[in-house]
């Protein structure tokens, strides 16, 4: 899911042993890439002269995307391992979006707070009635980015995601983000033997905060409004494979699903049966997803049949009703989140009478929250992030556990580092800059430059979307990959940018003129402001934004955008989970967010249907 960038990362060298798990296991220490010369200096081993047909790399995009929904069974995978390769292949050399750095990211606590370790899927899985604090205080403190609403069907990000955790819940979960799957609204679940029917078995007695006992009536209602409802963002995780599940389901002449057709039936009070179109094994992974949440029958009146008990913007902010450890309190929108305690939780009632998040995105005002101790858990911005005060060791699944110190208050804290399924990026909206521009975006990208000097370290150089942790074609294919990277990677190559923009007739005194929206962060500011030094005077001049998060991906939506700073983080362990933003069609920012939910590239301007439109 797309974050706000607040994730912190680690000063780690030990690449080879810290991005392991899946099919890749390490960045190879990006020497592939490099040759060093007697005097030091270092020569690309890039192609080069990467065609300037944009219509060649959007039109493989939507081709490879294809393919992978036309092939979504077990048996079909090397099929999908190969459309995914083109894809990052077209994504790479179009540069409609320029990786620079996949997470290494770190979590800060004080001595009195005990917190379970977090894993590779991240904070935003993690629910807050497992933290215990022992210094006598009744309210745990935390801090968030922006975001408008605590919908689950609306869930696209992590800010939003970490408080819907705490309010609602799914019928399985990845507890604390560890990628081990366990039950949290079943006792279990059967799968029939031709692998397209799955039967859910409830936990009895699990209770909503305002509406009763959960029941199947509540699940089914939950998932087709998930599917049914103008308000969800999120349809295609249950309607669409291998990117979702691929549920049986029904559409009309205009390719909406048709009430009541979702094959998901109560067969009793407590079983669900779910069919699905073909054998899918990341069925019950995707469904661990926050839009998968359960509410109460009839909550909100956005589904055919169904009145509602609230209005959808009351419910989208205040009126929530989950099962989760924590109820709603407070929220106003920039401000602040109060939650309070579920005392009939059907699980382990959380020690804390209430959990506030802080809505602050500032790096100062940050940094200062956490050090005058109003936050317990929390990340420390790069501006004011040493390495040298780190004293840790990994642990059994590759993470960086000890502790930080001093800070300016004088306390040493406790300090985890662990590698996220995250990627960072620049994205390009294709209907305002176009391919000759952002390759020469590419031409003076140095990625470890920008880890190492801007990041302070903090994570890993990016050469692909898809992180090495879970390339399809495993270390190997991925190590080739790197090796073909066209760019002249790890260099500033100015004569290369140059050339490039004259092709397109853009030049000192004639100059292409573009806007980059960052995060409200020195730190993205510091990398986007690299750039803009590198392409001034050859060819491109660049002015630089600020935004908030909410803000940011409000104007992506619109396609108010030409160059911004993003992340996206996997939700769940499958490539094609960040593939399918980047099919061209579901770019189109015309249709966000309701019909289209990829990323904000209106990449359909560049199909070849579309090229003379």
């Amino acid at each position: 899911m797309p974050d706000s960038g607040d994730k912190s990362g680690s000063t780690r060298r030990k690449m080879l042993s810290l991005m392991g798990g899946g099919a890749a296991a390490s960045l190879a220490g990006c020497s592939a890439f490099l040759d060093s010369g007697g005097d030091g200096t270092t020569t690309s081993s890039g192609t080069g002269d990467v065609s300037l047909d944009a219509s060649q790399w959007a039109d493989q995009a939507q081709e490879a995307w294809e393919t992978v929904v036309d092939n979504p069974g077990p048996d079909a995978q090397e099929t999908r391992n190969e459309a995914y390769l083109d894809i990052e292949e077209a994504v790479r050399n179009s540069v409609i979006v320029l990786n620079f750095m996949h997470d290494f990211s770190e979590r800060f606590w004080y001595d009195y707070v005990d917190v379970p370790k977090i894993g590779a899927l991240g904070q935003s899985f993690q629910q807050l009635n497992t933290v215990e604090l022992t210094n006598g205080d009744t309210e745990l403190n935390r801090t968030n980015s922006t975001h408008a609403h605590v919908d689950p069907i609306e869930s696209d990000d992590e800010a939003s995601s970490t408080v819907i955790t705490q309010i609602y819940e799914p019928l399985v979960t990845y507890p604390n983000g560890v990628p081990e799957m366990e039950n949290q609204l079943i006792e279990g679940f059967e799968l029939s033997e031709d692998q397209t029917t799955y039967t859910f078995n409830l936990k009895e007695g699990v209770q909503f905060h305002e509406s009763g006992e959960m029941t199947a009536d509540d699940v089914v209602y939950s998932w087709r409004r998930m599917t049914e409802s103008e308000n969800s963002v999120r349809a295609n995780f249950m309607l669409s494979s291998p990117d979702g599940v691929g549920a049986v389901h029904e559409t009309d002449d205009e390719g909406n699903v048709v009430p009541g057709s979702l094959a998901v039936e109560a067969v009793d009070d407590y079983t669900v049966e779910l069919e699905v179109r073909n054998p899918n094994p990341a069925v019950m992974d995707v469904l661990t997803y926050t839009a998968f949440s359960i509410i109460p029958e009839g909550k909100v009146g956005d589904v055919e049949g169904y009145e509602g008990e609230v209005a959808h913007q009351d419910f989208r902010v205040t009126a929530t009703d989950g099962t989760g450890p924590f109820e709603m309190d407070t929220f106003e929108i920039d401000n602040e989140v109060r939650l309070t305690t579920f005392e009939d939780y059907h699980d382990e009632v959380a020690s804390v009478d209430s959990v506030h998040f802080a809505i602050i995105e500032d790096p100062e005002a940050l940094f200062t929250y956490a050090v005058e101790q109003n936050a317990d858990i929390f990340g420390i911005p790069t501006s004011y992030y040493d390495p040298s005060k780190i004293d840790a060791s990994a642990d059994d699944r590759g993470r960086d556990v000890g502790t930080y110190g001093e800070l300016e208050n004088g306390e040493t804290v406790n300090y985890l580092g662990l590698p996220e399924l995250v990627t960072r990026y620049f994205g390009f909206n294709a209907g305002n800059v176009p391919i000759e521009v952002r390759q020469a975006f590419a031409y003076v990208l140095n990625q470890q430059e920008i880890v190492d000097d801007v990041f302070a370290g903090r994570g890993v150089p990016a050469y692909s979307f898809t992180p090495p942790g879970i390339w399809p074609t495993g270390q190997d294919g991925y190590e080739e990959f790197q090796d073909s990277y066209p760019f002249s990677p790890n260099e500033t190559d100015i004569d290369g940018a140059r050339e490039v923009l004259e092709s397109a007739g853009y030049t000192e005194d004639d100059p292409f003129e573009i806007t980059c929206t960052t995060y409200v962060s020195n730190t993205y500011q510091d990398a986007a402001g690299l750039l803009r030094d590198k392409l001034s005077g050859n060819g491109v001049e660049m002015e630089l934004e600020e935004a908030q998060f909410g803000t940011l991906v409000s104007r992506g939506y619109e396609g108010n955008l030409e160059m911004y700073s993003l992340g996206w983080g996997w939700s769940w362990e499958s490539v094609a989970y960040g593939h399918f933003g980047f099919e061209p069609k579901n770019t189109d920012t015309s249709g966000m967010p309701a019909d289209n939910n990829g990323y904000y590239l209106d990449w359909h301007t560049e199909l070849s249907e579309n090229s003379d439109s």
